[in-house]
């Protein structure tokens, strides 16, 4: 039983804290969203994660769909600033361009749910991501590292002249993103573990060479 003492004081309120329990509905939406997508997500599920009232999910974010916005919000914003924290200076640019390709494969190898709910907005027709506003913060920083590096290393004699930008950032996207979106049904097909420590190093070092040597002049 539990004992009661009658000289203690009563416990004091807890204050709402209206940022840690966006915060926790956040996480726990991201958890939903990447295990069901939008359509299998539930609200009740959502707010059971973080536990709270159901009632707070729409108090802070209005219904499902806006929730899910906030999400890929987030998940955008993240990736925003790990590109703006990427410093390449100093490096010429066959050290930068290799950091590049390491660091976006490394991304989504840690980032699995971002893969999983990037499917179903897919699926989608992105329905969400296109009304994302700041669609200029989230594509300039990387493209303007990506122009500079090229455009040094043509100067230099390193990369041939006519590579774009943009192409060589969505070749290095799907070869990673591939990877990671496909792992089940290649680790199946190949017969092989693909999470696996090794092949993860495999892959990464495949994807960087095999696009350091389409560059090569």
């Amino acid at each position: 039983m539990t004992d009661f003492r009658l000289n203690e004081p009563c416990a004091v309120p807890r204050r709402r804290d209206p940022a840690s329990t966006r915060r926790k509905l956040l996480v726990a939406a991201r958890r939903e969203f990447s295990r069901n997508g939008l359509a299998g997500a539930r609200v009740d599920e959502i707010a059971a994660q973080a536990g709270v009232n159901k009632q707070l999910v729409y108090h802070y974010f209005g219904d499902k769909d806006a929730i899910y916005f906030a999400v890929l919000e987030w998940m955008y914003d993240e990736i925003v600033q790990h590109e703006r924290a990427f410093n390449v200076d100093g490096l010429d640019p066959d050290q930068a361009l290799r950091k590049l390709i390491q660091s976006s494969f490394d991304y989504l190898e840690q980032h699995p749910d971002f893969v999983a709910i990037l499917n179903d907005e897919n699926r989608n027709d992105a329905a969400h991501v296109r009304n994302l506003t700041h669609f200029a913060d989230i594509r300039t920083p990387l493209l303007r590292i990506f122009s500079r590096t090229l455009s040094q290393g043509v100067r230099d004699g390193l990369f041939r002249k006519g590579v774009s930008p943009e192409q060589l950032y969505i070749s290095i996207t799907a070869l990673s993103y591939f990877y990671f979106s496909g792992m089940p049904t290649l680790s199946a097909i190949l017969g092989k573990d693909l999470k696996s420590k090794s092949a993860l190093r495999a892959r990464r070092k495949h994807v960087v060479d095999f696009v350091m040597q389409s560059l090569r002049p």
